[in-house]
């Protein structure tokens, strides 16, 4: 029997025979729009009925960190705005947020506002920033107020100002990151070489003391033990050759750079060698969370290894190094409070007083308030630092309400 092959429908004749068979045809076509219908509605009520168990859920037991997740999830995606903000704000009354979900609560306001109220985002950003530390959460932050502060945007010298201390505090919080700090030098750079295309030409006095800047950042980016040092100095070194300076030398070369520069350089690079593996260990996606905390965490009796980073950190006796290790840490591991415990107890020893041990005393016994040390060692350190009656018996009534709330919920 001969075979015949289908014809060959165009586009145009296809949508006509869809449009003649709904004509032809309109209780099919009806039929498909009603089932489309009724499936949305019936998501909708499914997403209502989880809602609604979910709030039932927060009412009796607030304490339920993974109920305020969820909450805040279902109610992103029914777009309810005004108690989105109440969960969140609900949820920040009891527990610190992730970076992670202060990015997104950030970002859902700018979304809804003008450049008119951005700071309303900005105090968002500078809470996120209080709670962990997070090199995507501060870059975030730092693109946000040069593309939405219109002083900052317009390059006027109040924002240029509030730029350049909003970077200094990055480099300070986030900049000693080994693996991640180089984002923040990155945008660092990158926005002062921006304000230097601003610069008339003509202006030759403020165009080099411009370029001295971005020389004097360069310089402090390579003087520290990140992973991205050879790529820097390649790009420090392209640099300075467009700015007319010849180096005669091979472009990874420290040779045709400054002596003190490159004896930086030289310093950092051991640094960072000596480090290189511990910052494996840490990173690698092949092993437990277990096995990564005890690569983090220094030797305690129950650990099995007897040497850790935080060990390595501090026998270099450097405690900028050391606690933004153990705030690397922290943002892998916010609920353990062996950690805690060994943080602050780090800070008491090397610190012994001030505002930087006082704040970590604060977010611990908020990652971990179940933890009664904590919270006493919190009163010691208020006391030590000769805090005012007002602010101590302010934790005091938060310690209260906490015991008060637990006891309320174990009788449930």
């Amino acid at each position: 029997m001969e075979e015949f092959e289908k014809p060959q429908v165009s586009m145009e004749e296809d949508t006509e025979m869809e449009e003649s068979d709904a004509v032809e045809n309109p209780k099919a076509s009806q039929k498909s729009s009603s089932d489309s219908e009724s499936s949305d509605s019936e998501e909708e009520a499914d997403q209502n009925e989880q809602l609604l168990a979910l709030e039932y859920e927060l009412s009796t037991n607030p304490s339920n960190y993974d109920a305020h997740v969820q909450y805040i999830k279902l109610l992103r995606r029914s777009a309810e705005i005004e108690k989105l903000r109440e969960a969140r704000e609900n949820m920040n009354t009891l527990f610190p947020l992730s970076p992670e979900m202060w990015m997104e609560w950030a970002k859902d306001e700018a979304s809804l506002s003008n450049d008119s109220n951005f700071e309303s985002v900005e105090k968002l950003y500078e809470r996120g920033i209080s709670e962990y530390l997070s090199i995507p959460l501060w870059c975030e932050y730092l693109n946000y107020v040069q593309e939405h502060d219109p002083k900052v945007r317009d390059c006027l010298a109040d924002g240029i100002s509030k730029a350049r201390n909003l970077f200094e505090r990055a480099v300070t919080a986030a900049a000693l990151h080994v693996s991640q700090g180089s984002q923040i030098w990155d945008a660092y750079i990158q926005y002062e070489q921006a304000i230097l295309l601003t610069i008339d030409q003509s202006d030759i006095q403020a165009k080099e003391k411009q370029v001295q800047r971005i020389r004097s950042i360069f310089h402090r980016y390579l003087s520290i033990p990140l992973a991205s040092l050879k790529s820097t100095l390649l790009a420090y070194k392209a640099w300075e050759v467009e700015q007319g300076n010849s180096l005669d030398a091979e472009p990874g070369d420290v040779l045709g750079i400054s002596s003190h520069v490159a004896s930086g350089y030289q310093k950092a690079e051991e640094m960072y060698n000596a480090r290189a593996h511990h910052e494996e260990q840490i990173t690698r996606q092949d092993i437990s969370e277990s096995e990564r905390f005890q690569h983090y965490m220094v030797y305690i009796s129950y650990s099995k290894i007897s040497f850790s980073y935080l060990d390595f950190e501090k026998s270099f006796g450097d405690p900028a190094r050391v606690q933004i290790l153990y705030e690397r840490t922290i943002t892998d591991f916010p609920v353990s409070n062996d950690l805690w415990l060994h943080y602050t107890h780090y800070l008491d020893k090397t610190l012994k007083v001030g505002n930087v041990v006082k704040d970590v005393y604060s977010r611990a016994t908020r990652n971990c308030p179940w933890v009664g040390e904590l919270w006493v060692r919190y009163l010691l350190c208020l006391e030590r630092g000769l805090a005012c009656e007002k602010e101590i018996s302010a934790v005091c009534c938060v310690f209260q309400r906490l015991v008060t709330l637990v006891s309320v919920w174990t009788t449930l």
